[in-house]
């Protein structure tokens, strides 16, 4: 997966939950799918995708990003990955998935207003974001 790209990782979480996310402090979770969309045009490209799955899997447990922090949290579950292999969709997609957003996380390198999306069910995340490809 060395292609640069953009994706969307969809999760769930099955309760809600109040969690420490680095500098954003500390923000609560209610239950239900979420869309978190990143890029990954630095060395490895899309590989970055594997070191989410390593955090979410328990594997690897350096936080770094704020990602890290709510796919390490063990009722947090990777259920899907959207690749966009290529295209450089980061900002487009946060902004034009039909959700709610976690306001600031994932956005401290751009003007987004968030990069973590909720929805009741994962499944309205993936068909959102597919409707992008």
């Amino acid at each position: 997966m060395a292609e640069p790209g953009t994706y969307v990782l969809v999760m769930e979480r099955s309760q809600a939950a109040s969690m420490e996310i680095g500098a954003l402090g500390t923000i609560e979770f209610p239950a239900g799918g979420y869309g978190y969309v990143g890029s990954a045009f630095g060395p490895g490209g899309l590989a970055r995708v594997d070191r989410h799955r390593s955090i979410a899997s328990g594997e690897k447990l350096t936080r770094h990003w704020h990602i890290d922090y709510f796919l390490g949290h063990p009722e947090t579950q990777l259920v899907d990955v959207v690749l966009f292999p290529g295209r450089d969709l980061e900002c487009t997609l946060a902004a034009g998935i039909d959700a709610d957003s976690i306001d600031r996380f994932g956005a401290s390198d751009c003007d987004c207003r968030s990069h973590l999306l909720y929805a009741a069910e994962p499944s309205a995340i993936v068909s959102a974001a597919e409707s992008y490809q």
